[in-house]
């Protein structure tokens, strides 16, 4: 039950922040909306307001706005033409398909805001657990259960913060201030090149002192000025690694089985709903992300698809052919229909292998 209700929850949420986008976007531009439909197929329960028809439809699996006079050959009734889409200038209906992919990150920055307000951000502390015997940290000195509280007279306050000095010293000499039985205490090291595996399993170099976190955290409460900082930050990371994990599929360097689809999110979402609502939220915020970035690949049907063609009319200064648009769409359509079918398989492998 917590994998019908965890993916009810997060696809509703996700499909709502994504058409709103396109809705408010069209409506700011004077835009017609005829239909406001979170699912595909018959529509299961609708209210007419003005000249929109909001429901909710049989599948849960995507939503749409549709706009007036949204397709090139549509017959339009003349005075429709002010408020229809085919005739706004192209930058505006550029901001309207871009509008859905950006609701998308702007949900993730509101959901990290108001949990980073709220609860703060848990930070592991600089503590060593353990030191592994023949690398710089044991011939320094340094013992489990140190902290480590700056580096070269840089005040340090997570783990985080020191691996990245670590990892920036080019092996260049260090002093380390621990702390030690309250006691403060310098001692010299020479961080050493290591390979190791980073998450995307690749082998990559780079600058290590033989230390493992003990595993202690803190809570650190953030002013709503610090929460929206922390939050455009962390945004910006899952959309960093969001697109370099895209990259990496396509390369090869991942490999495709790890690609899951609603039944994978189901039971993601489901794991989440029994851990708790703060976890819920940052899931939902991880696979908004993921579909904003999704939404603008340039695959003709997604909304990067339409961008492409009102770049192209944008360049030319007409719009492209109606039967170039009709074969790529058709093209689009089967590709997308070809990573569902490769994504369920994926989904129900992984339920049978256990």
């Amino acid at each position: 039950m917590s994998m019908v209700i965890g993916l009810v929850i997060v696809l509703g949420v996700l499909i709502f922040f994504h058409e709103l986008g396109h809705f408010l976007t069209a409506k700011a531009f004077g835009v017609g909306v005829e239909k406001f439909s979170l699912g595909f197929g018959p529509k299961l329960a609708s209210k007419k307001m003005g000249r929109t028809e909001y429901r909710i439809s049989v599948l849960p699996l995507g939503g749409y706005v549709k706009m007036v006079g949204e397709e090139p050959d549509a017959e339009i009734d003349p005075q429709d033409i002010a408020c229809s889409f085919t005739h706004k200038p192209v930058y505006q209906r550029m901001l309207i398909v871009a509008a859905g992919p950006l609701f998308n990150f702007v949900l993730c920055i509101a959901i990290f805001f108001m949990l980073f307000s709220a609860i703060g951000v848990m930070n592991l502390k600089p503590v060593v657990g353990e030191v592994r015997p023949d690398t710089p940290a044991e011939a320094s000195g340094i013992k489990s259960g140190d902290m480590i509280v700056a580096i070269e007279g840089r005040t340090i306050e997570t783990w985080q913060e020191m691996a990245e000095v670590v990892s920036k010293s080019r092996g260049s000499s260090m002093t380390f201030t621990v702390k030690r039985d309250g006691v403060k205490k310098d001692l010299t090291l020479v961080p050493q090149k290591e390979t190791a595996k980073n998450l995307f399993g690749e082998e990559q170099e780079r600058y290590m002192i033989g230390i493992v976190a003990a595993g202690e955290t803190e809570t650190v409460r953030l002013n709503p000025i610090e929460a929206m900082g922390e939050s455009l930050f962390r945004t910006w990371l899952i959309i960093k690694l969001t697109v370099v994990s895209v990259v990496k599929l396509i390369q090869g360097a991942i490999s495709v089985e790890t690609l899951g689809g609603p039944i994978m999110i189901a039971q993601m979402a489901g794991e989440q709903v029994q851990q708790g609502a703060a976890n819920l939220l940052s899931f939902i915020a991880l696979v908004s992300v993921n579909l904003g970035i999704l939404n603008l690949l340039p695959v003709p049907v997604l909304d990067g698809g339409h961008l492409v063609f009102f770049g192209i009319e944008a360049v030319k200064g007409r719009p492209v052919s109606l039967r170039s648009r009709e074969i790529a769409q058709q093209i689009g359509i089967f590709l997308l229909m070809m990573l569902m079918v490769f994504v369920f398989y994926n989904d129900i492998m992984r339920i049978l292998t256990g």
